[in-house]
């Protein structure tokens, strides 16, 4: 089980593919590990070279309480295996780093894929009532420290959906849905501090440079159609996708389609 050793803390990473292919960085929500990419991945490693880790707070990475960055801990994955250039992809806050990760150091990313993501700095966006319900759940039992229903919540809001119920969906994708979070329970007490990027992204993406996808699920949460609207809008020549029968998650609840809309794309740009 590889780890790289960082300033107060232990990645937990995966590499699959061949080490002279074009690499891909993939970077999980919050909802999830890098095993959210399983699925995706034997289709991708074919003619790439795959990477993915856990970010801290996740999965089978550990952390001190220590000031970090997501874009600096990827840098230093990259560095650790000697990649000078990626195609960056990121699922909701996975793609919020990727952005920052695009904005911060450009000539690292040839690439960038966002998933359900907006860039850091974005105002607030009102939600519908059902959204707000949820979100002050999902407030509660953090306050009341309660991991297991937090972890439960976050899941029937984000990868569920809230215009959705679990007896809509397959049974298979529900259960990998609360597995993927429940993974993420032992973390609840780390007390890491991120350092946001300053400034924020919200405000440069308009200079991103590079080939850009820029997705999101058709059922997922009004913030995150409204961001990805913004980075349709604003990322010169971005292309989009939308993903008909997912939420929050859709290379885990549609991975056949997803792959092949990635690989199309990565294709077309000669990534």
């Amino acid at each position: 089980m590889p780890h790289l050793d960082v300033p107060g803390g232990s990645l937990y990473y995966e590499v699959d593919g061949h080490a002279s292919a074009p690499a891909l960085l993939l970077i999980h929500a919050g909802v999830a590990t890098l095993r959210m990419w399983d699925p995706v991945v034997p289709s991708l490693a074919g003619d790439h070279l795959v990477i993915r880790f856990d970010t801290r707070g996740f999965g089978g990475t550990t952390t001190d309480d220590v000031d970090f960055t997501n874009r600096g801990d990827a840098r230093a994955l990259l560095d650790h295996l000697g990649i000078a250039e990626v195609t960056v992809i990121g699922s909701s806050r996975g793609g919020q780093i990727a952005i920052d990760l695009t904005v911060e150091t450009p000539e690292r990313v040839r690439g960038l894929v966002t998933i359900g993501s907006g860039p850091s700095g974005f105002h607030e966006i009102e939600l519908t009532e059902e959204e707000d319900a949820a979100i002050d759940a999902i407030d509660a039992a953090y306050q009341a420290a309660d991991w297991e229903r937090l972890a439960e919540l976050e899941v029937r809001l984000w990868s569920i959906g809230p215009s959705r119920t679990e007896a809509d969906l397959d049974p298979d994708f529900v259960r990998t849905a609360y597995e993927l979070n429940r993974a993420n329970i032992r973390h609840a007490t780390e007390r890491p501090t991120l350092v946001p990027l300053e400034p924020p992204a919200y405000d440069r993406v308009v200079d991103i440079g590079v080939p850009t996808l820029v997705t999101v699920g058709a059922h997922d949460l009004t913030s995150a159609l409204v961001r990805f609207e913004y980075l349709a809008a604003t990322i010169p020549g971005a292309d989009v996708a939308r993903f008909p029968n997912s939420a929050h998650l859709p290379s885990v609840e549609e991975p056949a389609l997803f792959a092949a809309t990635l690989r199309e794309w990565l294709g077309v740009h000669g990534l």
